[in-house]
């Protein structure tokens, strides 16, 4: 299902906007295989925190991969067990041909991990904070 979705974002110009969230989102629902890395994990939980406390804005994005190609350090968080009541199929099933249709379902997707891992956000506003040198 995670390759037919980013096909279907890939092919398609106006869904490709939906695209780093997806994968943000797939990769913390499957940490062992995606996240196996405290860097790894950092990319996409910051994604994902870049994405709704930050509006995806790039130049934030573009901040945090600066700061964790260097020889940083950090620790991973014990992650949560739950990590959302909606999955990649709830997005899979809709409409390919309807974008609005489509970015709803990855929106409440995302958010649904989002806030399975609540409890770790001060961690991800932490790390974008470092990455924007405090600001």
């Amino acid at each position: 299902m995670f390759d037919g979705l980013l096909a279907r974002e890939l092919s398609r110009p106006w869904y490709y906007r939906l695209h780093r969230k997806s994968v943000d989102t797939y990769c913390l629902q499957h940490p062992d295989t995606y996240c196996a890395s405290a860097k790894s994990f950092a990319a996409h939980f910051t994604g994902l925190c870049c994405a709704f406390e930050h509006g995806g804005h790039p130049s934030v994005l573009k901040a945090v991969q600066k700061w964790l190609n260097g020889a940083r350090s950090i620790a991973k968080p014990e992650l949560p067990l739950s990590r959302g009541a909606l999955t990649i199929a709830d997005v899979f099933g809709t409409s390919g041909d309807n974008v609005n249709i489509f970015a709803h379902a990855v929106e409440r997707w995302a958010l649904s991990t989002w806030e399975a891992y609540a409890p770790l956000h001060p961690v991800a506003r932490r790390w974008i904070r470092e990455a924007l040198g405090g600001r």
